[in-house]
């Protein structure tokens, strides 16, 4: 009887070990599935735009086009032109400037250094015609370009150096006839191509997203949920949803994952309970670059080298350039595991005048902590490199590296780094002192796209742990299985010790007990059988 009751118990408990540690049932996520109903079902346009008859005429220009939408869209335009995608600025509070204002004009970054002096060919990712100089006039709005953001027909294409004009080869009033809400490629002309090549900058951003599987990004895979980049990016008033912190600063108009798998997204509580300190992109983006390598590192110290008198380029064997006379060596990556941060949505970025503090010198800076209640941890790419600055003043130097042609003194046809210096400098409206050298930048990406399937998401032993995990670069704070205390771990080793001799000394005494009994014969008493020792029945 004994011996069943002991096979039983141990049956039990190994029923339970399995249940436990190896259990496997799908729980119906029934959050998720009210967004799979919700986003399966498309928007369709209103309105047909090939039919309104002032769009069934030839378009010479591509502000013609611009003035026949605002002719409708009375106040649209309007709307664009507060927005930071037109003013390529935007004034917010820092920490340690104030109030101030950022962006594209006056931020500079360790790729293509900064669009002053290069708009010509910057301002291909501008949404708007024309912008030449530093005196382009973001009060007209006839340069208004809507087709860039809404043209549907896959034709429209900026100019390659045609300060934001379009293609001639773009029959514009195609693009005006098939206009509607913006898809993958609109955004994606911009951000996938930043930098000047795919998946140059961001290294989460890239051209296969137009059409990948769920192993690439559960949110836009052709085979999932599809999604397009506004179905998260909302706007309102042409106000959208997201920051791009290589040159925003605040923590106001995020596109987070909580707006649609709210903060309690599992069915485990103590999953739940790391949203407090940790992102879900942590968890769910355990690597990124995973179609097409990103650009890890830019050396401008390496530019300036010609073969027989002219520039050249060199490629590895997946095609990425790794070296190019007018901007110099690169390194890139595929398949990165990311870097983390905490993070608590606010950012300062170097501005053109900034004195050098430290090196390498932080083209951004991300703020937060551990002890900061706004703060999580994110995963980041790291980029980093060299680039020229002005010795004397200990500032970075803003280059002029375009222009059509030589006798500009523009880097990438002359090659002289003192005259782009001088050039580019003067246009900025700052001194140059004549005495130039280079030095290393850093900059931190946010890892926010590329979002593995569920069964891919970093498990617990890859940050848990002292042996090279993923957090071990994080400082401030105490995570178990990665730290140690010398008084937790003598507490818990004498614990262990205590609880062990405790089971060891139990299990001793039953056994001892049971020794005894068999040596002097004791037998187990029945106090309910008729034949017992202990009497008799009545």
């Amino acid at each position: 009887m004994n011996k069943a009751i002991a096979i039983t118990i141990l049956l039990v408990i190994l029923v339970l070990f399995f249940k436990v540690f190896f259990h496997t049932e799908e729980y119906y996520n029934l959050k998720l599935e009210k967004l799979k109903q919700e986003y399966a079902i498309k928007p369709v346009s209103s309105i047909e735009h090939a039919k309104l008859t002032e769009l069934n005429r030839n378009f010479s220009t591509p502000q013609e086009v611009t003035e026949q939408c605002n002719s409708c869209h009375t106040e649209r335009y309007k709307e664009i032109m507060k927005s930071s995608h037109w003013n390529w600025e935007r004034v917010s509070y820092v920490e340690g400037r104030g109030i101030s204002t950022a962006g594209k004009k006056n931020v500079l970054n360790n790729y293509c250094i900064g669009p002053r002096t290069n708009e010509q060919t910057c301002a291909k990712c501008h949404i708007g015609f024309g912008m030449t100089n530093d005196l382009y006039d973001f009060d007209n709005a006839r340069n208004v370009d809507c087709m860039v953001c809404h043209d549907n027909s896959d034709e429209y294409l900026k100019g390659a150096s045609m300060a934001g004009f379009p293609d001639r080869s773009v029959n514009l009033t195609n693009v005006a006839q098939n206009v509607g809400r913006p898809d993958r490629i609109n955004c994606g002309s911009c951000h996938f191509f930043s930098g000047g090549g795919n998946n140059v900058k961001h290294g989460d951003l890239e051209a296969a997203q137009l059409s990948c599987d769920r192993e690439t990004d559960v949110h836009m895979a052709a085979n999932g949920i599809n999604l397009t980049c506004v179905d998260c990016h909302t706007a309102e008033n042409h106000r959208m949803l997201g920051k791009l912190y290589s040159v925003s600063s605040s923590n106001t108009m995020r596109s987070t994952c909580e707006q649609c798998h709210t903060n309690t997204p599992h069915f485990d509580n103590i999953l739940n309970r790391h949203d407090a300190k940790v992102s879900c992109q942590a968890c769910h983006i355990p690597v990124y670059a995973k179609e097409n390598a990103t650009k890890m590192e830019w050396n401008w110290s390496d530019a300036g080298r010609l073969r027989d008198g002219k520039p050249y380029s060199e490629a590895d064997e997946d095609g990425n350039e790794i070296y190019l006379s007018i901007k110099g060596s690169f390194r890139w990556e595929k398949n990165v595991i990311p870097d983390y941060a905490w993070f608590n949505g606010t950012a300062d970025q170097y501005l053109t005048g900034d004195t050098i503090r430290e090196v390498p010198v932080k083209m951004n800076t991300l703020f937060g902590s551990h002890d900061d209640i706004n703060s999580k941890i994110i995963p980041i790419k790291i980029h980093v490199g060299n680039q020229i600055y002005d010795k004397k003043y200990n500032r970075l130097i803003q280059p002029k590296l375009y222009s059509e042609t030589i006798g500009d003194s523009a880097y990438w046809k002359e090659f002289d780094w003192h005259k782009a210096a001088e050039a580019g400098m003067r246009r900025v409206g700052l001194p140059y002192s004549g005495e130039h050298d280079f030095v290393q930048t850093i900059t931190y990406w946010p890892v926010n796209h590329m979002v593995s399937p569920k069964n891919q998401s970093v498990g617990c032993a890859e940050c848990h742990t002292r042996n090279n995990g993923r957090l071990a670069n994080l400082a401030g704070f105490y995570l178990p299985g990665r730290d140690s205390n010398r008084a937790l771990d003598i507490f818990g080793t004498l614990l262990f010790f205590a609880v062990l001799g405790a089971v060891i000394i139990h299990a001793a005494f039953r056994i001892i007990v049971s020794i005894r009994n068999k040596k002097y014969g004791v037998d187990q008493i029945d106090y309910h059988s008729e034949n017992s020792h202990g009497g008799q029945t009545t």
